[in-house]
């Protein structure tokens, strides 16, 4: 696939992309709809270093095309050269993958683009909204100790599925500090939208830092940061949105 990755991996050369080869080392089922799968790191972590929310596109075939999709790196340990990735599965060329990964399978990855930049002042309140996809960035910006953020408060609206099965997810969060708002996912995000909407104008009104970040599918993020910024008022550096994956 290295040879033949499109107009994205033609863009990513250009942009000093830097390319790697992992490999499968181990398979965790954390529930039916979650996998988390070990790999080893082909050199990565020791040309890249690590930073809160470190994230990586990885490259899979669908249809015969070339497809990539970022993911937060989990428990990165440079001295090993290993992490982990979590998948939340559902349809999709990635999640394909995802479900038959086996150790001593190989894949692809890119390296472009990934930063990470606290906001200053530091957050007095951290507000997150996302779903299972972006759960492993959750975790890396709010840890179980202190995280990326500092030791803030913060409020996580978390959209997951009606069968309950988010209560196996492997949440990081400190109970004391971070409260998890769990919300059904229906009418393609509206209800997620709704609810935030009825609850984080007071929390905002709260705090004198606030901070929010948003990552669920592209069209609710899109709707949930353009209400933070146009209708809230939150100035854009308070602000980071990114869309996780695509509803189909």
């Amino acid at each position: 696939m290295a040879q033949g990755r499109g107009w994205e991996g033609t863009v990513l050369r250009l942009m000093r992309a830097k390319d790697f080869t992992l490999t499968v080392t181990g398979v965790e089922e954390v529930t039916g709809e979650y996998r988390r799968l070990l790999l080893s790191d082909g050199g990565l972590l020791a040309a890249t270093g690590v930073h809160p929310t470190i994230w990586i596109r990885l490259w899979f075939e669908n249809a015969g095309r070339p497809h990539q999709r970022a993911y937060t790196l989990v428990d990165p340990d440079p001295a090993a050269g290993a992490f982990a990735l979590e998948f939340a599965l559902h349809e999709g060329a990635a999640s394909d993958w995802a479900r038959a990964a086996k150790p001593g399978d190989t894949i692809e990855a890119t390296v472009q683009g990934t930063g990470f930049e606290p906001p200053a002042p530091a957050p007095s309140h951290v507000l997150v909204i996302g779903d299972p996809a972006s759960l492993p960035a959750i975790n890396s910006l709010l840890g179980t100790g202190e995280g990326a953020l500092g030791s803030a408060p913060a409020t996580v609206w978390f959209e997951g599925s009606p069968d309950g099965a988010d209560g196996g997810l492997p949440f990081r969060t400190d109970p004391a500090r971070h409260e998890i708002r769990h919300v059904v996912r229906a009418d393609a995000g509206a209800a997620l939208v709704e609810r935030v909407r009825a609850e984080l104008p007071a929390l905002l009104a709260a705090t004198t830092d606030p901070y929010v970040w948003i990552a669920c599918d592209t069209r609710t993020t899109r709707t949930l940061s353009a209400y933070v910024r146009k209708e809230l008022g939150l100035p854009k550096e308070r602000l980071h949105a990114l869309g996780y994956w695509r509803a189909s």
